[in-house]
């Protein structure tokens, strides 16, 4: 026999001395101490802090797992439970970076990638068994890199229990070849024996003390618990048992010499023992209402098989009734008629459903709530409700008459036995889950009357009798902690690891089953001077025994632990060398054959599935033969595997040779993994990636030069023309817009309509040449347009002589002018350079004007002839507003009348005295007709005419000042100081468009250099800059054009062309791996990154124009650095500012910009744009190869239906593919529908998309949206497949679907046919349907060569008649969410979902009236029906009109 190897650990060597935590006690020490020097299993009562010295040890290890070490610690428990309470007293107690792991996380999805980043950033982890199994079988995890792999509750390590399997697969494995960096082993338990071998051992040899109760008298006494040589029996046995764990740990055993070593530090429950007297309910009683349960049994499996369902459906339901009828009958004889009532009675509760098996056929389901309620019905028969109200309050009486049985009312009196007790908290075990529920009933009605006690239940969340979350037992514990609760009826799941330190009191009701679980019960009574009550059956000598044997376990246990503590543990074998296994070389990967079944059943649930077809592997044994064959879902590459062998390991060989197949076929990676979880982990890692939503805004080069040298400057020119469509006094003046670039023709000659109040302004440009101006020219001109801009849009002279002051001709950034054009209509027109010069105005070039006999008027900028007065912009600073002056007022002056609001007089002078207190000393001079400085806004925006009528006009308080833009006002002229003369009012109101018109041009400029940056790298694919400008400008703009035509037509390209790229280049995947990777590349985070990768954020437009915002050329006063970007290797942009910006809206311009490469180039051009971004798919045709050996005609009718979609195929076997559905297991079918219908969804989606784009050229940008939604959608496409009766030739084995198919065939009849909408029905579609329509339309794409005209011209007939803008009709949950934000309606919506049901109400307060329904359904198709009734109820109340 060899000895135990001791493990050393490498790197620099662990501490020389053992640092324990400074309150550990003298046997902790110890025991770390031990398990630093070798391999241990810590034997230690419950409450003795095993967890502790688990702590320290790792305390101990930690230098060697702190990152960036490779190295980590496992610390495993058996219950997910348990993981969060480890992982707290990790983190409380060390610094190490603790990670957490259970099932419910997903993990068994989980790749390597994602292992190798939690690897990277833990250093303890703390899971359930399972996982680190699983990890080392798939090579996640190595034992290499764990230092510390520790075992909770070790005593589970056993058969096939996956510590046993981590044990006996890997760890000794790696022992015998002599590996030296294995991990320590650190093994906790409180009893090392779970076996119930010892049961049949009557007596020992040693005497026991024990309480006594019987019929209420207490007493001691003491039991001879076992002969001489039954004890050496026992003796031998457990000696037996500890080897087989120390052998399989590769560990010896650390426990304390005795109990009294621990006594100091851990209290002990006393054992007692109560017996109940053997006293059944009454015979008759039990016989009559046992025999009507029966009765009332096969009275509903008769009605199931009634049910026209699937067999298995039939044969679920059965057993769910089978195990109802037994759950009652067992409460009936064991705890009496009251309670069995309240088992019936919850079986019938709708929120705690005892019937929670799994989703059922609506029919089988009813079928069972009936058995339940009737059950209920006639239990309450045998109690009157008298009866049932007052049970408890006489016990004897309750037990003559079976109410409640002897053992009950047992529970009930040892309770009360501890009234005494101030703060009790009592755990009463039980074994099963309908017992913890009905008891936890009784005792919640008896106790809070007889004690004021509180009781509650636990029972194992994976029982099929109730569904009580983990949440609702974590917080029933806390509360049980706090006193809330002070006794809980709980199943085994209390008894291991969970922390209960508050109890003093532990019942067992049902005798343990387990030594154990006997220890471990007792171990919960963790208070000092605590009970440990054992309930038993008088006269039960069998369970005394038992009993018995249990109670001297633990000293025996100890005693054997010592006796062996200098053996040596002896080699183990490994699993490995007792079966055949698959080994992955390249990973390390393994699969043997007792987990091959395992993950063949994983890969299998991982292939697509629908709710009429779970795939799964089919096993036929053919025992003669001694052969197994393997039948795989037809989604698989691989359709069957036999083999040959031992009849008692057939089915695992078949299944290893399975695995080893599917691997060889890459459906399994390297690390024995089904190849969509690698592929769904990379996905997740995608969407998960960082996303820095601050991006650049970029401004066009061609408008800004960093600075102007001392020469003259050539500009080029562009003519801004302006075409009024709406009559007003002011005519506009065209522009002159000056660039130091010559702009792309499409930006140079655009044409674009503005929004105005009044009507339309169309905007036209043309280019006329080039102008050369000297510095002093470019100055007055930049100060002219600054002053002038900067007047109408802060519409105040505060900051405009700041502007004016720092306006200089060096350290410009914007270099682009605006210009002013006399009235002449010359061509090419001329600058107005005497309104140039108005910017200029001052009193001593007026004064000395001589040649004009107009008088001469007093202002406030001096004594100046009228005609200065005349085209000019003033400033009264008693009001500070500004005023354009088109006049003078001949018949007015101070002294004449003004009108008032209230019908007064008064004259001017008096209303300026009594108003402003100004008096006025030019009285007699005439008064100036004068125009409040015009608005500027974004005329851009779209309906901003209809938004303008809306507005009512705000009252004032005086007509004359009443000044918008269209009021005329008379102004004194001694108030008014000249801005700006001369300039005509007609250029002043044409200067309130160029902010707006700046915006579109730059925008275009923009649009203009991102084409440009692509055409760097693809010189042909050139399209008009203004659908690049359509595809970047996104809904907030609120402008009349935004990217959704061209988004929606560029997501079903995108679509289309990246599927049919996949279908053709991995032919053997099935359509769940392709949606996958389809997904990656279409994906919105796939998208953003490209974009991203491609700077185009920078470009796009995402916000409503702010002419105050708008950064006017010369204008210095405000800070705004312009920074260079080169967006390529040779293109820069200039930033102007930074903004935050969603990562879906990036992904949206994206699609957007491959729908304006499509729509106007074509599809080559699109390809072309999408390899530009990174997207590589092209439309190269590889040929589909296929091995479809089957007789056609035996399964569908190939000319009928050639003749339906009009169209004769080449290989008809396409059709037979198309037409079959998962659940068709025939094996001469080698696949489903499930590839073709990937492809045809993509294609028809595209096809459609196209047609309504090209069919509605005019259509508004959502509307193409609505109509591709309202016509791709699996209930158009299922009503299709219907009319054309191609329900007749689906090939399936499905009695549920069959069924679905039925139901939809009889109400379509009901259904309007004007159009394929399915708004009205009241039913879900079988999506099966809609999915024939679409591998239809992908077997016509193959077998013609992906020739799409083909496809449609085969569909389309099938999908008529096509919705039109006038057909459609939103879907019902949309049109009432936009009828509510419409009129300002409060809606509310509930959805409550139990067993695959939805119940969704939806209630609308409309004008203080509320319109509220429920429909019950698939949560799709209730909420449609939901919504639909409710809008039907707002119409008829005439809401819509108001």
């Amino acid at each position: 026999m060899e000895s135990m190897k001791t493990i050393e650990v490498d790197g620099n060597g662990l501490g020389s001395s053992v640092d324990p935590l400074p309150f550990a006690r003298r046997y902790q020490i110890e025991a770390l101490e031990k398990a630093i020097k070798e391999n241990t299993i810590v034997y230690l009562e419950t409450g003795s802090g095993k967890t502790l010295i688990a702590i320290m040890l790792l305390r101990y290890y930690a230098h060697l797992l702190r990152k960036p070490s490779p190295f980590i610690a496992v610390f495993l428990v058996p219950q997910v439970v348990l993981v969060t309470q480890q992982a707290k007293a990790l983190k409380t107690h060390t610094d190490l970076k603790v990670g957490m792991y259970w099932g419910d996380m997903g993990v068994d999805f989980w790749d390597a990638a994602t292992w190798r980043n939690e690897l990277g950033k833990n250093e303890v982890f703390v899971m359930t068994p399972a996982i680190l199994l699983n990890g080392l079988r798939h090579s996640f995890f190595k034992l290499n890199m764990i230092k510390v792999l520790v075992f909770d509750e070790c005593h589970h390590a056993s058969g096939k229990h996956p510590y046993a399997c981590i044990m006996k697969e890997f760890y000794h494995g790696q022992l015998r070849s002599n590996k030296s960096n294995l991990p320590r082993i650190f093994g906790m338990t409180a009893s090392p024996i779970k076996t119930k071998g010892l049961n049949e051992l009557m007596h020992s040899s040693c005497c026991f003390p024990v309480y006594i109760m019987l019929n209420g008298l207490r007493f001691w006494t003491f039991y001879q618990l076992f002969s001489q040589n039954l004890g050496t029996t026992l003796t031998h046995t457990c000696g037996k048992n500890l080897t087989e764990l120390e052998n399989l740990m590769n560990s010896k055993i650390y426990t304390s010499v005795s109990e009294d070593v621990l006594a100091e530090y851990v209290p002990f429950s006393t054992p007692k023992l109560t017996y109940y007297k053997d006293m059944d309910i009454p015979s008759s009683l039990f016989q009559s209402l046992s025999e009507k349960l029966v009765i009332l049994k096969n009275k509903y499996e008769r009605s199931l098989e009634r049910l026209n369902i699937m067999a298995s459906t039939k044969e679920s339901a059965k057993k769910k009734i089978s195990k109802l009828f037994s759950a009652f009958l067992f409460c009936l004889n064991d705890l009496g008629i009251w309670l069995a009532l309240q088992a019936a009675e919850f079986s019938v509760c709708d929120d705690m459903d005892i019937c929670c098996w799994g989703r059922l056929d609506l029919s089988s389901e009813e079928i069972i709530k009936n058995f339940n309620k009737d059950a209920s019905k006639l239990i309450s028969t045998y109690m009157s409700s008298v009866q049932e109200h007052l049970v408890g309050d006489n016990l004897e009486a309750d037990a003559e008459s079976g109410f409640l049985t002897t053992k009950v009312i047992c529970l009930i009196r040892s309770l009360l036995e501890y009234r005494h007790l101030k703060d009790l908290r009592c755990i009463v075990f039980v074994e099963r889950v309908i017992t913890a529920i009905v008891l936890q009933k009784l005792l919640s009605k008896l106790l809070p009357k007889l004690s004021g006690w509180e009781a509650g239940y636990i029972a194992g969340n994976a029982s099929q009798l109730q569904s009580q979350s983990r949440r609702v037992q974590n917080a029933l514990v806390d509360e049980f902690r706090n006193g809330t609760v002070n006794v809980i009826v709980s199943t085994s799941i209390l008894e291991e690891g969970l922390d209960v330190q508050s109890c003093n009191l532990v019942i067992r009701f049902d005798p343990a089953a387990t030594v154990c679980s006997f220890i471990q019960s007792r171990g919960r009574a963790r208070m000092q001077n605590s009970d440990f009550l054992l309930m038993l059956r008088s006269g039960d000598d069998k369970t005394l025994s038992r009993l018995r044997t249990y109670l001297d376990s633990g000293k025996v246990m100890r005693e054997e632990s010592l006796r062996n503590a200098s053996l040596p543990c002896a080699p183990l074998k490994s699993s490995l060398d007792e079966e055949e296994f698959y080994w992955v070389e390249s990973t390390g990967a393994i699969v043997t054959l007792s987990s091959s079944i395992g993950l063949l059943y994983f890969y299998c649930s991982r292939l697509p599935s629908d709710g009429y077809f779970k795939p799964a592997p089919r096993c036929c044994i053919d025992q003669l033969m001694e052969t197994c064959t393997i039948y795989l879902p037809k989604s698989c590459p691989i359709q069957t595997v036999s083999v040959q062998g031992n009849a008692k390991t057939l089915k695992q060989l078949a299944c290893l040779e399975t695995c080893k197949q599917l691997h060889k076929s890459g459906a399994l990676t390297d690390n024995l993994v089904p190849q969509i979880v690698e592929e769904e982990a990379v996905v997740a890692e995608d969407e998960n990636m960082p996303y820095d939503d601050e991006h650049a805004t970029y401004y066009p080069p061609e408008l800004v030069n960093p600075s102007l040298e001392h020469s003259d400057q050539k500009y080029h020119c562009y003519l801004i023309k302006l075409d009024q469509k709406y009559e007003y006094e002011v005519p506009p003046e065209d522009i002159v817009l000056a660039v130091r670039s010559e702009l792309e023709y499409d930006v140079g000659n655009i044409n674009f309509d503005l929004q105005v109040d009044r009507g339309t302004m169309t905007v036209s440009m043309s280019y006329i040449g080039v102008i050369h101006l000297n510095v002093k020219l470019v100055l007055m001109c930049r100060k002219f347009q600054t002053t002038l801009l900067r007047v109408l849009i802060d519409r105040t002279i505060d900051k405009v002589k700041e502007a004016f002051d720092r306006c200089e001709v060096n350290n410009q950034m914007l270099d682009f002018l605006m210009l002013p054009t006399t009235k002449s209509r010359e061509i090419p027109p001329t600058i107005d350079w005497k309104c140039l010069g108005s910017v200029f105005f001052s009193h001593e070039n007026a004064s000395n004007h001589m040649d004009c006999f107009l008088p001469r008027m007093h202002t406030k900028s001096g004594y100046v002839c009228a005609c200065t007065l005349e085209n000019s912009i003033v400033y009264t600073p008693h009001n500070s507003h500004l005023y354009c002056i088109t006049g003078i007022l001949g018949e007015l002056n101070g002294n004449s009348f003004l009108s008032l609001e209230n019908g007064g007089l008064v004259t001017y002078k008096e209303y300026y005295r009594l108003r402003h207190g100004i008096e006025l000393k030019f009285d007699q001079e005439k008064l100036l007709k004068g125009k409040r400085i015009f608005v500027v806004q974004n005329y851009l925006q779209r309906c901003r005419q209809k938004k303008e009528k809306g507005n009512n006009p705000k009252k004032v308080s005086s007509p004359l000042h009443y000044e918008s833009s269209n009021t005329t006002v008379e102004l004194p002229p001694e108030l008014c100081v000249i801005f700006m003369s001369p300039i005509s009012i007609s250029i002043i109101y044409s200067f309130s468009f160029i902010p707006s018109i700046m915006h579109r041009i730059e925008s275009l400029l923009l649009a203009a250099n991102l084409k440009k940056m692509h055409l760097d790298h693809c010189k042909l694919n050139d399209i008009p800059t203004s659908k690049v400008l359509e595809a970047i400008t996104t809904k907030h703009c609120q402008e009349e054009f935004h990217l959704e035509s061209l988004e929606t037509l560029g997501d079903s390209f995108l679509k289309y062309a990246t599927s049919q790229q996949l279908f053709k280049t991995f032919q053997n995947h099935h359509e769940g791996l392709l949606s996958i990777k389809k997904d990656r590349i279409i994906s919105n985070a796939a998208l953003s990154k490209l974009g991203c990768d491609r700077k185009l954020p920078g470009f796009i437009r995402d916000g409503s124009f702010d002419p105050k915002k708008w950064i006017i050329s010369g204008d210095q006063s405000r800070s705004h650095a312009f920074d260079e970007e080169y967006v390529s290797n040779t293109r820069k942009v200039y930033i102007s500012e930074r903004r935050k910006m969603k990562s879906k809206r990036i992904a949206d311009v994206v699609e957007a910009l491959i729908g304006a490469f499509l729509s106007t180039g074509g599809e080559r051009a699109a390809l072309t744009f999408m390899k530009w971004l990174g997207i590589n798919v092209d439309f190269v045709k590889i040929p589909y190869e296929r091995d479809f050996p089957v007789i056609l005609k035996r399964h569908v009718n190939v000319s009928y239906l050639e003749s339906l979609l009009k169209y004769s195929f080449r290989d008809p076997s396409l059709l037979v593919e198309a037409l079959t559905h998962g659940s068709y297991m025939l094996p001469e079918i080698p696949r489903c529908y499930q590839r073709l219908e990937f492809l045809g969804d993509a294609v028809l989606d595209y096809l459609v998309t196209i047609h309504l784009y090209h069919e509605y050229p005019g259509m508004s940008p959502g509307l193409l949206t609505d109509l591709r939604s309202a016509s791709v959608n699996n209930d158009c496409y299922a009503r299709s497949a219907v009319k054309a009766k191609l329900h007749q030739h689906i090939l399936h084995s499905s009695q549920q679907l069959y069924k679905h198919i039925v139901d939809t065939v009889d109400s379509f009849d009901k259904l309007h046919l004007e159009t394929t909408f399915g708004w009205e029905s009241e039913s879900t579609f079988p999506k099966v349907l809609g999915d024939v329509m679409e591998s239809l339309a992908g077997a016509i794409l193959v077998d013609s060569d992906y020739n799409k005209e083909v496809v449609f011209r085969s569909m389309r007939p099938l999908l008529e008649p096509l919705i039109t803008p006038e057909t459609m009709k939103l879907h019902p949950a949309r049109e009432l969410t936009e009828l509510c934000q419409k009129k300002h309606y409060t809606i509310k919506r509930d959805i409550k979902s139990q067993n695959g049901k939805a119940s969704v109400t939806i209630e609308v307060e409309a004008n203080g009236v509320k319109y509220k329904h429920t429909s019950t359904s698939d949560k799709r198709t209730a909420k449609r029906m939901a919504s639909n009734e409710v809008l039907k109820s707002l119409k008829e109340s005439n809401c819509l009109d108001r």
